[in-house]
C-alpha cells in the first residue's frame, strides 16, 4: 500500500498509538474508530474529507480534523529519517475545525423557502431530514451515512446547542432549532476571540498589512481595533457561505475604517501620479536633449565643410559663373 505523509494534532497521534499494530505485528487492534467521511465544506459547498477523532478516554469531547492536501508543482519525494523514501511528495495536514461551522450549512437546509427555521426537533430527526435534501447534491447513500454518523459526536451535539434555540423536553432528551440571532452571536464572539492582539498578530502577514496602512502609529488606536475586527471576520469566512459572511460584515460599523483607507488610496495613487509624472519629464528632457545634440551635431559638420572650402586654393581657376558665358565665333 502507497505511504503518505501527513501532520496531525498531538492528541490524535497519542490517541492512535495503542491501537496501531506493532513493528512485530503483534497487536491485535487496528484504528477502526478513525474513519474518514465527506460533508459538504461550509464555504465552497465542495465535498471535501473531515476526520472525526474520538479520544481514547470515555466521556471526553471529540474533535473533527479538516483533511487538507499539499501537493507539489513538480513531482517529489520524501526522504524519510528510517532510510524509507516516500514517492508520494504530497503532504496531508490534519487541523481542527469547529463542528459549528460544518453544523451552519446542514441546519440551513431546513429552513423554508419562507425563512421559517421549522419546529423544535430532536437532533436525529434535523439530521434525517438534512441528509434527505442534501442527498441530492451527492448522489451517494455514504453521504447519508457520514450525515448521521456526524450528529452522533459529543462535539457536534455541542455546537448545536450554540447555533440553534434549545428545549429540554426530559432529563435526556433535548429538541433543537435552527437560529439565525444565536448564529450571529456565535460568530461575533468568535471574531471578538480572534481580534485579539496576542492571536491575530501572531500571523506576519496580517502584522504587515496593519503596518503597512500605518495603523500601528500612535493616535489611530480605534481604526486598529476596526482593522483587527475586519481581518478576524475575513478568517472566520473562510468556513462561512458568502451571504453569512456579509450579514457577519454588516453587523460592524467599518464606515470610519473606510473612510481612512479611501483617504490613503487617493493619496498613494496622486503620489503614484506624480511620480509617473516626474518619470515621463524626465524621459522628455532626455529626448528632446538627445534630439538638440544631434542638430548640434549635424550643424558643426556642415560650418567644418564650409571653412574647410574657404581655406581651398582658388587662385588661377575660373569661376563656375564662366562655364555659363556665350562663346564667341
Amino acid at each position: 500500500m502507497a505511504s503518505q505523509l501527513g501532520v496531525l494534532p498531538r492528541d490524535v497521534i497519542d490517541s492512535m498509538l495503542p491501537q496501531l499494530p506493532s513493528l512485530e505485528g503483534t497487536a491485535e487492534s487496528t484504528p477502526s474508530q478513525l474513519r474518514f467521511i465527506k460533508l459538504f465544506h461550509p464555504r465552497t459547498g465542495l465535498p471535501s474529507l473531515f476526520l472525526p477523532h474520538r479520544s481514547s478516554v470515555e466521556n471526553e469531547a471529540t474533535s473533527v480534523l479538516e483533511v487538507q492536501m499539499v501537493s507539489p508543482p513538480e513531482k517529489r519525494s520524501w526522504f524519510m529519517s528510517s532510510d524509507e523514501v516516500v514517492e508520494d511528495g504530497k503532504l496531508l495536514l490534519l487541523t481542527p475545525i469547529d463542528p459549528a461551522f460544518l453544523l451552519i450549512p446542514i441546519l440551513r437546509s431546513l429552513i423554508s423557502a419562507e425563512g421559517d427555521p421549522g419546529n423544535f426537533r430532536p437532533i436525529d430527526d434535523l439530521f434525517e431530514d438534512a441528509a434527505v435534501k442534501l442527498k441530492s447534491l451527492e448522489s451517494s447513500s455514504q453521504a447519508t451515512t457520514d450525515l448521521l454518523y456526524l450528529s452522533s459526536l459529543p462535539c457536534v451535539q455541542t455546537a448545536m446547542s450554540r447555533i440553534c434555540e434549545t428545549k429540554d423536553i426530559t432529563e435526556d432528551i433535548t429538541v433543537y432549532r435552527f437560529s439565525t440571532l444565536h448564529t450571529m452571536e456565535y460568530l461575533q464572539l468568535k471574531v471578538g476571540n480572534l481580534r485579539r492582539p496576542e492571536i491575530l498578530e501572531s500571523s506576519k502577514t496580517i502584522l504587515r498589512n496593519l503596518a503597512k496602512d500605518g495603523l500601528m502609529e500612535d493616535g489611530k488606536e480605534t481604526l486598529l481595533e476596526l482593522a483587527r475586527t475586519r481581518a478576524a471576520c475575513e478568517l472566520v469566512s473562510q468556513y462561512l457561505p458568502r451571504d453569512l459572511y456579509t450579514t457577519l460584515l454588516g453587523s460592524y460599523d467599518f464606515a470610519p475604517l473606510d473612510a481612512y483607507l479611501k483617504t490613503l488610496r487617493e493619496e498613494e495613487a496622486t503620489l503614484a501620479a506624480a511620480d509617473m509624472s516626474k518619470v515621463e519629464m524626465r524621459e522628455s528632457q532626455t529626448q528632446s536633449s538627445a534630439s538638440g545634440d544631434k542638430k548640434r551635431k549635424g550643424q558643426t559638420k556642415a560650418s567644418y565643410g564650409v571653412e574647410k572650402l574657404k581655406k581651398a586654393n582658388v587662385k588661377g581657376m575660373s569661376k563656375i559663373s564662366s562655364f555659363f558665358q556665350k562663346t564667341v565665333a
